[in-house]
């Protein structure tokens, strides 16, 4: 039974990954939905259970809020104070040591403590309640859709290389521009959440409308991406910088994979790896931060 669950089927019609039509196992696109590679070279019976994502919208949502209750509960746990001073955005509040025990990036994690591979981290920590509460909301909104359009691999791929490109520069400009004299133009010392791989996806699904896919969906991107960094210009302590970071990187990331071609089994693969990495990253987050005192 279990074997004939994971077996790939060569021939005949499976169900499209995405709506659910009949569709032949080798066909290029769904004629229903219009999916690119709609079988997943018939791995469509075993993999549709996760649906379109593959089951990555839950995996950085449950990921997340599992990382922001460790670091909120350790906070507790050697006597932080998780209330925030009566801010309301920072209610619930981790302490930054936890953060960047478990993976921050920025300027101290980077080039203080040298955890060079926090920029594959970061995008899974959160400084508040609120803060993880709207990036989730915003990953449920947009991850589906470009799973859609690139497929679930390639979606991975660049909400990764999204977040590495948003966190590098955040990081490169505390360190170099530092004396800038407007805070929200230094880049940031601490730096986390998902926002930077957020405006990635955004960024994919502007050049998917510029590449001659749905110019509407190209449209709505960039006016979502351009009313959230005019708020990040408003509110205090959002970090522009991985933002924009974060759109540039998912726009290259989807020129890379270009989402008018067909997604392949190496997009799979990729995706693979990228969370193997992240999944590492943390590990060695927590490592190289609490290792000393058990060993």
């Amino acid at each position: 039974m279990l074997a004939r669950m994971f077996r790939r089927q060569r021939t005949g019609s499976v169900v499209c990954a995405s709506c659910g039509s009949l569709v032949g196992v080798n066909d290029d696109r769904c004629y229903s939905c219009g999916r690119r590679n709609p079988g997943l070279w018939g791995f469509s019976p075993m993999l549709r259970q996760f649906g379109n994502d593959l089951g990555f919208i839950n995996l950085v949502v449950y990921g997340c809020s599992v990382l922001y209750g460790l670091t909120l509960f350790l906070t507790l746990v050697f006597g932080g104070n998780v209330l925030g001073g009566g801010n309301l955005f920072d209610i619930l509040s981790p302490h930054m040591e936890m953060l960047v025990a478990f993976g921050a990036s920025g300027v101290r994690p980077v080039f203080i403590d040298g955890m060079w591979w926090s920029v594959l981290s970061a995008g899974w920590l959160h400084a508040s309640i609120l803060h993880i509460l709207f990036n989730m909301l915003w990953v449920r909104q947009l991850g589906p859709a470009t799973a859609d359009i690139y497929g679930a691999g390639r979606m991975i791929i660049i909400y990764t290389i999204a977040g590495i490109f948003g966190f590098a520069l955040t990081t490169l400009a505390g360190r170099y521009l530092y004396w800038i004299p407007i805070p929200m133009l230094r880049g940031a010392f601490v730096s986390v959440g998902a926002s930077a791989p957020i405006f990635g996806l955004l960024g994919a699904l502007v050049y998917y409308g510029r590449r001659g896919g749905s110019s509407a969906v190209g449209a709505q991107a960039l006016q979502y991406a351009l009313i959230l960094g005019l708020f990040g210009f408003i509110m205090p302590g959002v970090d522009n910088y991985a933002h924009g970071g974060g759109f540039l990187g998912g726009y290259l990331a989807g020129m890379w994979l270009d989402p008018l071609k067909r997604e392949r089994m190496d997009h799979l693969i990729g995706a693979a790896v990228c969370l193997s990495l992240t999944g590492l990253a943390i590990v060695a987050s927590i490592v190289r931060y609490f290792g000393p005192a058990f060993f």
